[in-house]
């Protein structure tokens, strides 16, 4: 009789997992060339394990639900499942005794065409003007006062990406706001083109963005030790997303022209 021992089990695992990493490598870097590009294999690998734990937390562990946590995740951000500018997601998620997690895949899969549909637009296109609309915003100044900043970057929201406001709606920019403001206020930002930096992060990668596998610039700046002043940690960091907003238009714009 043929004994496995739990080494030799725990063995097999590890394989599958790395097997099933590897796929999801080759699978994303299809999903989403340009943040592949920007990422890095080994990155991404990060960005899976870091899913897939997720993704189990919530019961998904076949392979095909697996596989859409991990898109969302591209879409919307390593911590979309918390993220106030998607409650449809946490509470698809948390919905474990009553859904299969089959059910719950098809569900956040349909939401998730929806918003894309409504957010991002024909061939990305409201997401894509709404990144010019950020640039055009990051060379101007904020001729606001640090007490109008939530209504005025409400406002703002609005201007650069009316599709994202209509369909989250005010409440959840107002959370999404406080987030931003609370998160500037622990990196010590004092100014309001240091908050609304934040702000914005957040609203285009995921409220997590300082912690997502995703986007390691944000966390390698905000935890920069040799940068000791926090209104130049600011200014770096806005500099890092200028140079990440100008390379991501520049390859739709070379695309275009293809």
């Amino acid at each position: 009789m043929l004994v496995i021992r739990p080494e030799q089990m725990d063995a097999f695992r590890a394989v599958a997992r790395r097997g099933f990493e590897d796929e999801m490598v080759a699978h994303l870097a299809q999903f989403s060339p340009p943040l592949f590009e920007a990422v890095g294999d080994e990155q991404m690998r990060t960005a899976i394990r870091f899913g897939i734990g997720r993704a189990e937390a919530y019961g998904l562990t076949f392979r095909g639900p697996t596989r859409l946590y991990l898109e969302l995740m591209l879409l919307f951000g390593s911590h979309f499942d918390t993220d106030p500018q998607y409650p449809w997601a946490a509470e698809i998620l948390a919905d474990q005794e009553s859904a299969p997690q089959m059910d719950r895949a098809e569900r956040l899969f349909e939401r998730a065409v929806d918003y894309r549909k409504k957010v991002a637009g024909p061939e990305d296109a409201y997401t894509i003007q709404a990144l010019r609309n950020i640039a055009v915003m990051a060379r101007q100044p904020l001729e606001f006062a640090m007490e109008d900043l939530p209504a005025a970057m409400r406002q703002e929201i609005w201007r650069i990406y009316p599709e994202k406001a209509a369909y989250v709606g005010d409440a959840a920019l107002e959370a999404l706001i406080q987030k931003g403001i609370g998160g500037a206020r622990r990196q010590r930002f004092a100014t309001v083109r240091g908050t609304a930096l934040v702000i914005v992060l957040m609203l285009a990668f995921g409220h997590g963005c300082g912690a997502d596998p995703l986007y390691p610039w944000i966390a390698r700046t905000l935890q920069d030790e040799k940068i000791v002043d926090a209104e130049a940690r600011a200014k770096r960091l806005e500099a890092k997303a200028v140079t990440w907003l100008n390379h991501v238009l520049a390859n739709f714009d070379a695309e275009a022209k293809a």
